[in-house]
């Protein structure tokens, strides 16, 4: 899936200027602090980062800037539900700004509020509707929410914009199979023959029944450790994991989402679905 997450890196954290910067104690101001901050992101001190962020909203906490930066900084330190009370603030003082809403949502989704990550979602699209065809997160929380014809509709959609996606077709077997049956899911895979990640084409051949588990990760092994898609093995296990899940081997789909899980911190967004799907499977019973 396009790797498309308002979450930016901590190369990138954005504090967006929608008022002047007031001046602040020892001569120093909010845009020179937030910079600051920006900069020990960057080099990974997030220890010193949260505490610029934290002096940033003391002197301005009526900017949406503010809140957006701490938010930020506390989303790469792993503290999701701060960094979702934080975004909650931003949309307090600017609830127009639909790129809140999305923000806050994939922090929600990121400490496991399946739920309220879709409420935002939702809201997200009330405000920019047209981006609809493009909110594969949502479709993703919709299957982790046990709304499985809504996902179902929501990768037909996502189809429409990104058509050579393996991630996309899995997604909506794994829907459908839940809405309908496996065989049905089998039927109705999405044909996809431009994806040029590891080990995707194999993923795809193995959802189709025509491949093999060994062939995904024989593939994903032989491939370069890390790419500019992510990490081969770690996909080949989280797409191993879910075909298991999918065909009802419990033992073997805990053992390849584990494997996943652990690789969880260097794959974005889905890594943190690697992560989420762990803690369901301990919660019900899985142990690593």
């Amino acid at each position: 899936m396009k790797r498309r997450s308002l979450l930016l890196a901590a190369g990138c954290l954005s504090a967006p200027a929608l008022l002047p910067a007031s001046a602040g104690a020892q001569g120093k101001d909010a845009a020179g602090l937030a910079a600051e901050a920006r900069d020990a992101a960057r080099k990974g001190d997030l220890v010193q980062a949260l505490a610029l962020a934290n002096r940033v909203v003391e002197l301005e906490p009526k900017q949406t800037r503010s809140w957006t930066l701490r938010a930020q900084v506390q989303e790469l330190r792993g503290e999701h539900a701060k960094s979702a009370s934080d975004y909650g603030e931003a949309i307090r003082l600017a609830p127009a700004v639909a790129d809140l809403w999305q923000q806050r949502g994939e922090a929600q989704f990121r400490g496991g509020k399946i739920r309220e990550s879709i409420a935002d979602f939702d809201r997200y699209l009330a405000l920019v509707p047209e981006q609809k065809p493009h909110h594969w997160q949502r479709g993703i929380s919709l299957y982790y929410a046990a709304r499985y014809a809504d996902g179902k509709r929501q990768f037909e959609i996502h189809q429409t914009v990104n058509s050579q996606d393996v991630e996309n077709a899995v997604w909506h077997f794994l829907c459908t199979t839940r809405a309908e049956s496996l065989d049905a899911a089998r039927k109705k895979l999405i044909p996809i023959e431009g994806d040029p990640r590891v080990p995707m084409a194999q993923v795809h051949r193995l959802f189709a029944g025509k491949g093999s588990t060994r062939e995904v990760l024989a593939a994903a092994e032989a491939a370069s450790p890390r790419s500019r898609f992510g990490e081969p093995v770690f996909y080949a296990h989280l797409y191993l994991g879910l075909y298991y899940e999918a065909t009802g081997d419990g033992g073997r789909a805990r053992e390849h989402i584990f494997k996943a899980a652990e690789r969880a911190k260097e794959n974005g967004y889905m890594g943190d679905v690697a992560r989420i799907h762990a803690e369901l499977l301990r919660k019900r019973g899985g142990k690593a």
